[in-house]
């Protein structure tokens, strides 16, 4: 199954993907592993810290050996800032490309996002290619307060990128932050902005930031027309978490696959609930 085949049945459903961001093999069993018991499609996302740490193409080739298994699990190149890496993920074959450009003014970001739905449709036209409208921050870390100038995107503004760009998957900023706030204090989504660019690009919509939203407002960004939902702090506070318990708990073992065992399990109870809650109606 490809990737644009399993969005067009989730929303279909009225589901979402969920995405899940890794940095080792704990993190790649985490997401494998709950995907397996629930029976769920998942996607793997690696921005270009977490493939150059993994590899660029040895995160593929695990990929591909569950996928030959029959299950449903795509790999993203996550948060791609210049057109040569993005260019990188497609020579291998990545399942998809997010070219992140926020940085940038409106029209640069165009060029360049168009530069690489260009090239993705030259190399192969089924890799999908997600690019980022408005900022909405830059690291997933437990934050003490909102970035500064976190933006709530216009419809008018959706539409544009949308039709200049010729993107497959839209991220727009719609009050998500990237990271988690200290307290559970995050920003509230807009969902009738998600609705309103929704009906209006008529595009899967991907929601980035989604570590430390709550549950009913998922399920209502969900509604609205989220496709693919992004987590990746707080599988990093879960792995640091069971590290910590392990460490403690075991002040003697040298083993890292049996120290390491409890990070794993942390983060695949996180992947788990969230996935049951995108796909929850």
């Amino acid at each position: 199954m490809l990737l644009c085949e399993c969005i067009a049945q989730a929303e279909e459903k009225g589901v979402a993907i969920g995405h899940f961001n890794i940095s080792n093999i704990e993190g790649f069993w985490a997401v494998v592993n709950a995907s397996k018991k629930l029976n769920l499609p998942v996607i793997i996302g690696v921005s270009e810290g977490e493939r150059d740490f993994i590899g660029v193409k040895q995160i593929k080739v695990l990929v591909d050996t569950i996928k030959a298994e029959g299950q449903p699990v795509f790999l993203n190149a996550d948060h791609t800032y210049s057109p040569d890496r993005a260019k990188q993920a497609i020579d291998c074959g990545y399942d998809a490309v997010i070219i992140d450009e926020t940085d940038k003014s409106f029209d640069q970001n165009v060029v360049i996002v168009k530069e690489v739905v260009s090239y993705a449709r030259s190399k192969n036209p089924e890799i999908l290619i997600e690019a980022e409208l408005g900022f909405i921050g830059k690291s997933s870390k437990v934050l003490e307060e909102v970035p500064d100038g976190i933006e709530i995107v216009s419809v008018e503004e959706a539409i544009k990128f949308v039709e200049e760009t010729g993107v497959d998957l839209f991220a727009p900023a719609v009050g998500n932050v990237h990271g988690m706030l200290k307290g559970g204090l995050e920003p509230k989504l807009n969902v009738q902005r998600i609705k309103e660019i929704k009906e209006a690009t008529k595009l899967p919509l991907v929601l980035h930031g989604a570590s430390g939203n709550k549950d009913d407002e998922i399920k209502e960004a969900i509604k609205a027309g989220i496709s693919i939902i992004h987590i990746s702090t707080e599988l990093r506070v879960a792995f640091k978490k069971g590290l910590q318990r392990s460490l403690s708990e075991n002040v003697d073992e040298i083993a890292p696959y049996k120290y390491l065992r409890l990070a794993r399990e942390e983060m695949q109870e996180v992947v788990e609930k969230k996935l049951f809650l995108f796909n929850q109606k």
